[in-house]
């Protein structure tokens, strides 16, 4: 296995790729982790971590789907889950340029 922090950092960013296309957020980082994780040291960890997050965000937003009936609730959530999936994969990316644990808060575990 190779280290490889810049690959590492691409795909904590591969999940902003929704910003510029329109999709991707789970697409790219997906394909870069089957295809790396026994190639690159921590990407099988780190991959795991970004599905887990991507996969998350995908029920909380489908969650604020009936929330917006009641109050503008859903809206609300909108705005907070975009702000989380901007914010959280340029933390972590900087996490990993810095050698430091990342994390991804309120992302379940389905991918272990």
């Amino acid at each position: 296995m190779r280290e490889d922090k810049q690959l590492l950092i691409l795909t904590h960013l591969s999940q902003l790729a929704t910003l510029a296309l329109g999709f991707g957020s789970l697409l790219i980082p997906l394909i870069i982790w089957i295809t790396q994780k026994d190639k690159v040291l921590g990407m099988d960890q780190e991959g795991k971590k970004i599905l887990n997050f991507q996969i998350s965000l995908i029920i909380y937003c489908i969650i604020c789907v009936p929330l917006i009936l009641f109050f503008g609730l859903g809206i609300l959530g909108f705005l907070i889950l975009g702000i989380l999936s901007i914010v959280f994969p340029i933390m972590n990316a900087l996490k990993v340029s810095n050698g430091e644990l990342t994390s991804y808060p309120l992302s379940f575990n389905f991918i272990n």
